[in-house]
C-alpha cells in the first residue's frame, strides 16, 4: 500500500507547482507587506470554500479514467464552448502574468541582462525542451525535485524572518473597505491558492499520470495525492504572508508595477532585514516558485485547447497540444511587448478575470461531479455537497460584492 501511494504521486505536486506562483510570491507577500497578518482569514476561507471543486478534478479522473473537460461535454456541448471562449480569452494573460514575474526574478539572480523580453524568451525555451525531451514524465518528475526545494528555501526564510523580528505580532483581522483594497483582496482571492478552473487541468495530469504508470490511480490515492498538494498551498501561503508582514508591513516601502524593479525590491527588502546571507534562499525560493508556475501553465493550457477541440469537433484535429504551445507562445510575446512595464496590472487583470469566473467553473464541477456521469460510488458525501453549496454562495456573493463596489 505504502508503494503504491507513493506512485500515486504527480498531479497533486503538479497542481502545488502551478498554484504556488503569483498569488503566493506576489499576492501573498504584498497582503502581508500591506495588512500585516489581517488578511490570513482570507487565505483559510479561501482554501476552505475552493477545496471541493479543486479535488473534483482527480476525483472524477480517477472515478472515469476521463478528464473533466470530457465531462462536460457530456454535460451539453454549449457548456464546452463556454469554457473553450473563456479559456481562449484568459490563457495569454495569465501566461504572460507568470513568464514576466519569473523572467524578472531571473535578471536579479542570474544577471546578465535586465530585457525582461529576453529572459521571458529563454525561460519559455527552456520550458518547452523540458516538455518536448521529457514530457509529462520529466514533468512529474522535476516537479517534485522544485517542489522540495522551494519548501525547504521558503521555510528557512520564514525562520530566520522570526528571529531577527524585534515586532510584536498583531493578528487583528482586516475587511477592506475602500476601492483599491477591495481590488486587491478579490485579485488575492481570485488566484489563491489558484484559479479554480486549475481543477481542469489536475484532471488532465490526473489522466496523463495512468498513462504513464504500470496500474491505475484509485480514488483514495489520486484524493490523497491531492490533499498533500493542497495543504502544501496553504502552508505556504501561510509562509509568504509571514515573510510579507514580518519583513515589509510598516516599512513604507511599495512595489513597483514593472517587473525588473519588483524583483529587486522584493529581493532585497527581504535581504537587507533578514542579511546578505540569506540572498540565495530568498532567491532561489523566488525563482522555483515562479519557474514551476510558468512551465506548468505551458503545459496545461494548451493540453486543455487540444482536448477541448477534439471533443468539440469529435475528431483530431491539426490543432494538437504543439499547435497551440506555439500559439500560445506567440500570444504571449505579443502582451509582453505591450505590457512589459506594467506588469502589476497585468497580474491584477489576470487575477480579477480568474476570480470572476470562478463561480461558472465551481457549479460545472459540482453538477459533474453529483450528476449522472460520475457513477454513484465516487460522488461527494453530504458534508463535502454542503461545503460545495457553501463555496459556490461564496464566489458568487463576492463576485457581485466587487462588481458593484467598483
Amino acid at each position: 500500500m505504502k508503494k503504491s501511494i507513493l506512485q500515486s504521486f504527480g498531479p497533486g505536486l503538479l497542481f502545488a507547482g502551478a498554484a504556488i506562483g503569483v498569488s503566493h510570491l506576489v499576492q501573498s507577500t504584498r497582503a502581508g507587506a500591506d495588512f500585516g497578518f489581517g488578511l490570513m482569514w482570507a487565505l483559510f476561507l479561501v482554501h476552505l470554500f475552493k477545496y471541493p471543486f479543486f479535488q473534483f478534478g482527480p476525483r472524477y479522473a480517477a472515478a472515469t479514467g476521463e478528464t473533466l473537460l470530457d465531462g462536460y461535454r457530456k454535460m451539453g456541448k454549449s457548456v464546452l464552448v463556454v469554457y473553450y471562449v473563456l479559456n481562449f480569452a484568459t490563457m495569454f494573460t495569465i501566461q504572460a502574468a507568470v513568464t514576466i514575474v519569473t523572467a524578472g526574478l531571473a535578471s536579479q539572480l542570474f544577471g546578465f541582462t535586465n530585457n525582461l523580453v529576453i529572459w521571458s524568451s529563454v525561460i519559455l525555451i527552456i520550458s518547452i525542451l523540458i516538455l518536448v525531451i521529457g514530457k509529462y514524465k520529466l514533468l512529474d518528475n522535476l516537479m517534485k525535485f522544485i517542489v522540495i526545494i522551494l519548501t525547504i528555501s521558503t521555510i528557512f526564510a520564514v525562520f530566520v524572518a522570526i528571529f531577527n523580528s524585534n515586532e510584536t505580532f498583531e493578528i487583528t483581522q482586516i475587511f477592506p473597505s475602500e476601492t483599491l483594497e477591495i481590488t486587491f483582496l478579490i485579485a488575492f482571492l481570485g488566484w489563491m491558492p489558484a484559479p479554480v478552473d486549475v481543477s481542469i487541468w489536475h484532471s488532465i495530469w490526473s489522466v496523463e499520470k495512468n498513462k504513464t504508470s504500470v496500474s491505475r490511480t484509485t480514488a483514495k490515492e489520486a484524493i490523497f495525492d491531492f490533499n498533500v498538494g493542497y495543504i502544501g498551498t496553504l502552508f505556504m501561503g501561510i509562509c509568504f504572508i509571514a515573510l510579507g508582514a514580518l519583513v515589509m508591513f510598516k516599512s513604507g516601502a511599495t512595489f513597483s508595477n514593472k517587473g525588473t524593479e519588483f524583483a529587486s525590491q522584493l529581493i532585497h527588502l527581504y535581504t537587507k532585514n533578514l542579511g546578505n546571507f540569506s540572498y540565495i534562499f530568498i532567491a532561489v525560493a523566488a525563482f522555483t516558485t515562479m519557474f514551476s508556475t510558468t512551465i506548468t501553465t505551458l503545459d496545461a493550457s494548451p493540453r486543455a485547447m487540444t482536448i477541448s477541440t477534439e471533443l468539440l469537433f469529435d475528431r483530431k484535429t491539426i490543432f494538437n497540444y504543439w499547435f497551440w504551445i506555439v500559439f500560445l507562445l506567440i500570444g504571449t510575446f505579443i502582451i509582453l511587448q505591450f505590457f512589459i512595464g506594467e506588469m502589476g496590472g497585468l497580474v491584477k487583470l489576470a487575477t480579477i478575470l480568474s476570480f470572476l469566473t470562478a463561480p461558472f467553473y465551481a457549479i460545472l464541477n459540482y453538477l459533474l461531479i453529483t450528476g449522472k456521469h460520475t457513477p454513484k460510488e465516487h460522488h461527494p458525501t453530504f458534508f463535502l455537497k454542503l461545503l460545495s453549496l457553501m463555496g459556490i454562495l461564496f464566489l458568487v456573493t463576492f463576485s457581485i460584492w466587487f462588481l458593484t463596489s467598483i
